[in-house]
């Protein structure tokens, strides 16, 4: 149990995929203009994530690394349809159930199929070796490390919309900057498990 929690506490704060690994910044970016479209895809992201990491965990486990088969050098192209079949089922339940925040996440849902974080997650539990649980703890973990910044920095984003910045620093600049304000400010999280 402890270090299932540690798995969970490091993925989502030690090493956050978006502040810390640098992947799946596009929809960090692209979305985080409001906090509600924030937090819809950040429930995306963490449905899709905590499924893909079960998902692949058992294919790697019982197909693609079984004493018969040995087709590990498969994996990166499987995981990626594993993943582009789970965001089509996200997008079909939101455009049915939610088309609000269907329409508000656009062309970044989508976006998800290719969003680097969810392979990069799928990758990391094969090259840890984790167990299945381990993998979806790791997976929830990520997802929700990843939650959390997008909403931290659409809250940021939505404070200085109003603000008197600079012509030169408005827009993009601003967002990269605070950006890499939080990745500093992640970075204090470093020491916090060994």
């Amino acid at each position: 149990m402890k270090e299932l929690l540690l798995i969970a506490i490091g993925s989502a704060l030690v090493n956050n995929v978006v502040l810390s690994q640098f992947l799946g910044l596009c929809p960090f970016l692209g979305v985080s203009k409001s906090v509600k479209t924030s937090a819809g895809m950040g429930a995306a992201v963490i449905f899709v994530i905590t499924i893909a990491s079960f998902a692949t965990s058992m294919i790697y486990k019982y197909i693609l690394a079984s004493e018969f088969l040995h087709l590990e050098y498969l994996q990166t192209i499987v995981f990626i349809l594993v993943i582009a079949a789970l965001v089509q089922f996200v997008e079909m339940f939101l455009k049915k159930s939610m088309p609000s925040l269907y329409e508000a996440l656009g062309v970044y849902l989508p976006l998800i199929t290719t969003n680097c974080a969810v392979l990069g997650v799928a990758l990391t539990n094969v090259q840890k070796s984790y167990n299945i649980l381990e993998s979806v703890v790791n997976g929830v973990g990520i997802s929700v490390g990843f939650t959390i910044a997008i909403i931290m920095l659409a809250g940021v984003r939505e404070r200085i919309e109003n603000n008197d910045i600079p012509f030169t620093f408005k827009g993009s600049p601003i967002v990269l900057i605070t950006s890499g304000l939080m990745a500093i400010a992640f970075f204090g999280f470093s020491g916090l498990i060994k």
